[in-house]
């Protein structure tokens, strides 16, 4: 099974990466930082010696760039069994606060890169009759967080796209999965001194798509929230 993941080498991205290598997954990996792909392909192949890696430096806020990304994928692994929109950009600010550029930075990487590669992916999903993409999204997608606020815009959008993908691709048996993890233990709160413990693990996110995948053919999950226990951080 071949595996595409954006924004592989950090958080969620990096968890999913290890889940799936460690279950014997082909996976085509992209990420900003050259330097943390190579550390991220030496953790993979101390995992998975024999796996089929493919991974390349990739700002998926660039149009052309996540074009090529797909591109080189479909070259290497002539089909994609799952799809994985994990990239996200997260800048926190008031929209009054903020400068107009942000809406644009945070709508390419969280909006503009998951609907280039459906649109790239998608129609061979709907060839071979089967798939699944997952897109993860956030409880900002369905939460009002003033400080958040081209995040949330942002991360709203996606989940509507997320239907429009499912609804478009249901006919052709191909399954769509918005993942809608809250507060979630990344680097984006690196600096905080609240316990791990109050926190959704990376873990958790990569433990439960993968065992989402293990579904029957005739089974789809739509939405997957997972929150913490005691509520949001």
């Amino acid at each position: 099974m071949n595996i595409l993941i954006t924004g592989a080498t950090k958080g969620m991205g990096k968890a999913i990466a290890l889940e799936m290598a460690a279950n014997n997954y082909s996976l085509a990996l992209c990420a900003r930082n050259e330097k943390e792909l190579d550390s991220l392909k030496k953790e993979l192949l101390a995992i998975n010696p024999k796996i089929d890696l493919l991974l390349v430096k990739t700002d998926c806020s660039v149009k052309t760039e996540v074009e090529a990304f797909a591109d080189q994928t479909i070259a290497h692994f002539k089909t994609i069994d799952v799809l994985i929109n994990n990239a996200g950009l997260f800048s926190p600010s008031k929209i009054l606060e903020e400068e107009d550029k942000m809406l644009v930075s945070h709508f390419n990487t969280n909006v503009l890169a998951p609907y280039i590669l459906y649109k790239k992916i998608a129609p061979l999903m709907q060839k071979k009759g089967k798939g699944h993409i997952f897109n993860i999204c956030s409880v900002a997608s369905l939460q009002t967080i003033v400080t958040a606020g081209s995040y949330c815009v942002t991360k709203a959008a996606l989940l509507s796209l997320n239907n429009i993908m499912r609804e478009e691709t249901k006919p052709f048996g191909v399954k769509v999965t918005a993942v809608i993890p809250g507060s979630t233990l990344t680097s984006s709160w690196d600096g905080s001194d609240v316990s791990p413990d109050k926190f959704v693990l990376p873990e958790d996110v990569a433990k439960s798509i993968h065992q989402i995948m293990q579904l029957s053919k005739g089974a789809n999950v739509d939405q997957l929230v997972i929150t913490p226990q005691g509520g949001q951080v």
